[in-house]
Formats: structure tokens, sequence, C-alpha cells
């Protein structure tokens, strides 16, 4: 990887492994707004193509894993990255991809959203491809951001996982949204935010790609998460209605 210059000022960079969400809610342009309100720079792989809009997913395509591998390549090999973040993911082979990459950045911190399901309900993994993301993908990143659903289908609580930071979006017997950050086998934080009344397209990855951005920025794994739902909270309840399925988060800067 080259050195940033010196001569000018550089961002942190996050490299963002997504699909693509053609209504922008989520995916790589959720990341990419995400990461630029918190002062970062996103570049990206497309992992997938969808088809979907604010209601559900109706179908997914893969792309390419020589095509992802080579889009990764030539980003490492030109940009100083700072973390990475991975979302919808689709294939075994892309995870087995994704896991060579990795192996070849230890130091770079990684946070995974585990997208299993879309809002409406569709299933965006089968088992195979859970089975992967277990045993081959859950030990090599820092930090993983299940909702609870998510954190029960992997499952999350093995002992694979390092880091967890586990969403309470799903979990209707609290009155307010509990986000419990567990590190190392320990719960250290249980941040409680007022649940709001509407519904969302691409939370999960605003949350995911804000962490990843304060990683970049040099926070410690406890600022970072704090940061992100402090910021992923206030993109929800700014968020913007653009149908009547799910609203669209306001992926700005906030002070």
């Amino acid at each position: 990887m080259k050195k940033r210059s010196n001569s000018v000022l550089t961002p942190p960079v996050v490299l963002c492994f997504s699909g693509h969400d053609p209504t922008g809610g989520a995916g790589i342009q959720a990341d990419s707004e995400a990461i630029a309100a918190m002062g970062c720079h996103a570049v990206s792989v497309i992992t997938c193509l969808t088809v979907q809009d604010t209601h559900n997913v109706y179908s997914l395509k893969p792309l390419d894993v020589a095509y992802i591998l080579q889009q990764a390549q030539v980003i490492l090999s030109d940009i100083n990255i700072s973390a990475i973040k991975i979302g919808l993911l689709g294939s075994c082979e892309i995870v087995e991809a994704l896991v060579a990459i990795l192996d070849e950045c230890p130091d770079i911190p990684v946070v995974f959203d585990p997208v299993l399901a879309a809002g409406g309900g569709t299933s965006l993994a089968k088992s195979e491809l859970l089975c992967c993301i277990q045993d081959q993908l859950l030990g090599r990143v820092s930090l993983v951001t299940p909702n609870v659903p998510e954190a029960e289908i992997l499952p999350i609580f093995d002992g694979k996982c390092k880091n967890i930071l586990l969403t309470g979006t799903h979990d209707e017997s609290t009155e307010g949204v509990i986000n419990r950050l567990i590190i190392d086998g320990l719960e250290v934080s249980a941040l409680s935010w007022s649940r709001l009344a509407d519904t969302y397209h691409g939370s999960g990855c605003t949350l995911a790609s804000a962490v990843a951005a304060g990683l970049a920025k040099g926070l410690s794994l406890l600022e970072a998460v704090e940061i992100a739902q402090k910021y992923t909270w206030e993109s929800l309840s700014q968020a913007r209605k653009i149908s009547d399925g799910q609203l669209i988060p306001l992926r700005k800067g906030f002070t």
C-alpha cells in the first residue's frame, strides 16, 4: 500500500464491500454517505446487484468473484485503507475471496454488518452461505453488528466473534432501543435510544459504516461505537419519505 503524502490533507479512507441498492437507501450509497458525513472518504467494491424498492428485495445477483478481487486489489495497491466495512455478501465464493483479502491486511480494522434478510422479509443468505460466514468470516472481523434475529441465525455468541454490537431495534420487550457492545465476551456498554415510530431502509448500513469511519479516524472501538450510534439515531430521526415504503435516513454531518 502507498503511504499518504504529507503535502496534502488526506482524509482516512474506508473500503466498503456491499451490494448496490437502486433506491439509495441501503448498500454502497448508504455506506458512502455515512462515511463522508463522519469525515472520511469511502471507496467501494460492489458485491451484488439487486432488484429492490423501499419495501423489499426481489432478487440479487452476486458479481463475479474474479472481478471483485481485481477491484479490491487495484484499490489496495493504490490507496492507504484505514478501515474496511462489509455488508451484503451473496455467495460463499465471495466470502472466501474476502477472507483472502483480509488475510493480506491483518492490521486493518473490519466492521461486518451481517445482511441476512431484507426489510420486507426476503432471505438474502441461504444455509450454505450462513455456514461460510460462521466458519470463515466471523473470526476475522474486528466487530460484527447484528440485530437480534441475525444474532440468533448466525449464532453470534458461540465464541467465534471477539467483539459484537448487538442492536435492539427488533427487541420490542424494551421501551427504548438498547444497543449492547460486547468486547472479549464482556458487555462494556448498553446505550438506550428513543424508539422511533417508523421503519427505515439502511439503518444497519448507516451504523456499521459510521463505526468503520470512527475506527479509520483512530478512535477506540468503544468511542467509535458510541459516536456511530448517536449519528445513526440522528440520521433516522430526520429520515425522508420518498415512497409509501420504508423511510430513507438523512445521512449528513451532525454537530
